[in-house]
């Protein structure tokens, strides 16, 4: 099978170049992340779900892409599953999984595209990195939240080397606006060799 969707994720430019890609690989996506042992998705449910014990908390899965993710959710336990991405073609493929209450699309140019406080708990895996959703992503997630909200998110080896990503999610820390409850680093595509950061923060 062909690498050339995965291998070309990362050098992304736009808003529009991004979803694009996304549409025309929603079909092999599956597939070819599949070959190279995806595992973050499994990580951050697992993490999460240290925290959060109901598992009839509702759980927003923004960006869950093709529903591998919402997947993770589902085996780690949570049964109140929504999905949201802006790409038809991998909202389509989220839906065979069955695992999601509802499928929610929307349109990258708005800003507030979660109403504040409908969720406590958010997961963002794989989304926010180089090729994907900007550093950006991480404010608008985290202002969704209300006050001891829950968001479990990954950092990939491309995205931990860009700081702007790493300085989102630091100037919450230091300002003392969320608490850093777990991170770890470890597998994430170990056929390509590329390692993640796991994180589950609290919102103050």
């Amino acid at each position: 099978m062909s690498d050339k969707f995965l291998k070309d994720t990362y050098n992304l430019n736009s808003a529009e170049d991004t979803h694009d890609h996304y549409q025309k690989w929603a079909g092999s996506y599956d597939d070819e992340v599949g070959e190279h042992g995806y595992v973050t998705p499994d990580r951050v449910a697992a993490a999460l779900k240290s925290f959060v014990s109901d598992a009839d908390t509702p759980v927003l899965d923004y960006g869950c892409g093709t529903g591998l993710s919402g997947v993770a959710l589902n085996k780690a336990g949570f049964r109140v599953i929504d999905g949201m991405d802006p790409t038809p073609k991998m909202l389509e493929r989220a839906a065979t999984k069955e695992v999601y209450r509802k499928l929610i699309s929307f349109d990258l140019a708005d800003s507030e595209p979660i109403e504040a406080g409908s969720y406590s708990a958010i997961t963002s895996i794989g989304v926010i990195s180089v090729g994907a959703a900007p550093p950006e992503t991480f404010d608008l997630l985290m202002n969704a939240l209300p006050s001891g909200g829950y968001l479990a998110f990954s950092f990939n080896d491309h995205t931990l080397a860009e700081r702007a990503y790493t300085g989102r999610l630091n100037d919450w820390l230091d300002m003392g606006h969320a608490r850093l409850l777990f991170r770890e680093y470890g597998p994430h595509l170990p056929g390509m060799d590329m390692k993640s950061d796991v994180y589950v923060v609290e919102k103050a």
